[in-house]
């Protein structure tokens, strides 16, 4: 499927207004490329010292984990059951961000001395959140502790009745609260009320590796062994599409380093098999690559099989790195099948200038790949997505849902929640099951809601940091740009526009000549581009002699051991 959505954007110009005499004191005092400290200034690091942090940030940079609301009390309890040889069960969650917290703090925990056993619970057999699943293995292990990674926030009931059974509950979470928090002897949030935590948008692992650090701290621990459990953190953060800005943007920073040379025979063996062996690592490669062999397990099988792999010491780490590798190739099958599915459903009804959600219903579709499916068809179509996958003969079918920027996702399905037997997630991704008799009501419902949020045609915007010139693409700028890193949300990839290029030469490549190379010219300086997936909505534009408008990424690319700068296309449009 082709990465550009075929539809019309709006190219949105960013840093307009920036100062030139910041932009001047910049490139004097720090002897950066103009366009640098220009893209500097844009995003708010107008001074020197401001920009010199931003460049080069430190661990020293991190909020202190003492800031937490709960956190002392957490600490004390945890120091209580290492004291008192107590077993401590661990109880992450199915997803990226779960298996990764789970693994932490699995990993810290013994550094410290604890008994631990870690649980992540099985996505269609036991279900989201801390559960019966989750104590049930509690009682078996005789744990006298359960602690929460990446979930337990909502699980009100299931806390209870750990009590009820002699467990005490310690929650770390990042979702939203409800309007009370779970009666555990402790409850770690950024998102708490009473929190006045500076960072509120920490993923699951960034609260366990908060938590693991004070814990470290009461212990007499160096700082040091925490910081190498990074790698999890950095890995969990893209995964969880947290925003990569302030400290987030700093443990992933410092993760993905930690990661080319993890002390974790899993996480090297995952690299491995997945084709990242060699070469520095971006946000990119966790997003794109890494993370969705992790999600595969707990999306198709078990995620236990995943944390087991992140935990692993020994041999095995090859073995269980190529179970995951195959089954991540069995669920690109199962999603394609689905996608192809919901294109042909779309392709009898969906009318862009009327419709302002997708629901899409299926049975026998594999709630674990829904999702994908939903962000795929958002890229595509630019509208809020919702997929319901009803199993044959059931009465409850699990619905997940996409968003686009500006459609707050959690309020539209907490608005049609009459419909549903639960819900959650956030402004961009939900989740919930409904009755099968329901799924009617509450696809109408949520149609009336877009239609009411958004009254018109929703058109992707396209935000352009600067303008250059293509004889400001130098090796320099590009070089330095990597230091503006890691991208993502929050800190996204530069996007340069270069305006009246002549097409030199336009070349279709890849599997099935999806993909379309340019070679692109002002005067005597060329440069080459690559747009994935633009041959069949960009291809007719880019003939050789048309005079273009290009939007773009700028990276170095390696080819037979020569490097040279490439414009990753994002958008490209006749001149004029």
């Amino acid at each position: 499927m082709s990465t550009v959505p075929p539809l019309a954007r709006s190219w949105r110009a960013g840093g307009a207004g920036v100062a030139p005499e910041a932009v001047a004191r910049l490139v004097r005092e720090l002897r950066l490329p103009e366009p640098l400290c220009r893209l500097l200034v844009s995003r708010g690091h107008d001074r020197p010292d401001l920009a010199r942090a931003f460049l080069r940030p430190s661990l020293s940079d991190l909020h202190e984990p003492s800031r937490l609301a709960g956190v002392a009390a957490a600490v004390a309890r945890l120091e209580q059951a290492i004291d008192r040889r107590e077993t401590i069960l661990v109880h992450g969650d199915y997803d990226v961000d779960g298996i990764c917290a789970a693994a932490l703090y699995t990993r810290a925990l013994r550094r410290l001395g604890a008994s631990v056993v870690p649980f992540v619970p099985h996505r269609v057999r036991d279900g989201y959140d801390l559960g019966r699943a989750g104590l049930r293995r509690a009682v078996e292990a005789d744990a006298r502790l359960i602690l929460t990674a990446d979930c337990g926030i909502v699980a009100h009931d299931a806390v209870a009745a750990a009590a009820q059974a002699g467990v005490d509950v310690v929650v770390t979470d990042h979702h939203v609260p409800g309007p009370l928090l779970p009666p555990a002897v402790a409850v770690v949030n950024p998102k708490r009320a009473d929190c006045d935590y500076p960072n509120g948008v920490l993923s699951g692992a960034g609260v366990a590796y908060k938590v693991s650090l004070a814990l470290a701290r009461a212990r007499g621990v160096s700082d040091d062994e925490v910081h190498y459990l990074l790698d999890l953190v950095a890995l969990a953060t893209v995964a969880d599409v947290m925003p990569l800005r302030g400290e987030n943007r700093v443990m992933t920073r410092f993760g993905l380093r930690l990661l080319r040379e993890s002390r974790w025979p899993g996480l090297r063996a995952l690299l491995v098999s997945a084709g990242l062996g060699d070469g520095p690592l971006t946000a990119g490669h966790l997003s794109h690559w890494l993370a969705p062999r992790l999600n595969a397990v707990g999306r198709l099988e078990d995620a236990d099989t995943g944390l087991q792999l992140l935990l692993s010491d020994g041999t095995e780490a090859g073995a269980l790195a190529a179970e995951l590798e195959e089954t991540n190739a069995r669920r690109q099958a199962v999603d394609g099948e689905i996608l192809d599915q919901a294109l042909t459903m779309l392709g009898g009804w969906y009318d862009p200038t009327r419709d302002r959600a997708i629901v899409l219903t299926g049975e026998g579709w594999h709630p674990g790949v829904i999702g994908i499916v939903a962000s795929r068809l958002v890229e595509r179509y630019h509208r809020p997505t919702v997929l319901i996958a009803c199993p044959p003969g059931g009465a409850v079918a699990r619905g997940s849902a996409r968003s686009i920027p500006g459609f707050d996702l959690l309020a539209a399905v907490r608005s049609c929640g009459s419909h549903l037997e639960r819900f959650g997630g956030h402004a961009a991704a939900a989740g919930f099951d409904v009755r099968v008799e329901a799924i009617e009501a509450f696809s109408a419902a949520f149609a009336d809601h877009a239609r009411t949020l958004l009254p018109q045609e929703p058109v992707p915007d396209l935000r352009i940091d600067l303008e250059i010139r293509l004889d400001e693409v130098t090796p320099e700028l590009v070089r330095y740009l990597a230091y503006a890193g890691p991208f993502g949300p929050g800190n996204p990839t530069p996007v340069f526009a270069i305006r009246g290029l002549t097409v030199d030469s336009a070349t279709a490549v890849g599997r099935d000549r999806q993909h379309l190379r340019l070679r692109v010219r002002d005067g005597d300086r060329t440069l080459g581009a690559i747009g994935f997936g633009m041959t069949p909505t960009h291809g007719a534009q880019a003939r050789p002699g048309a005079v273009v408008d290009m939007a773009a990424q700028l990276q170095e690319d390696e080819w037979r051991g020569q490097k040279r700068i490439q414009a990753k296309l994002v958008d490209l449009r006749s001149a004029g």
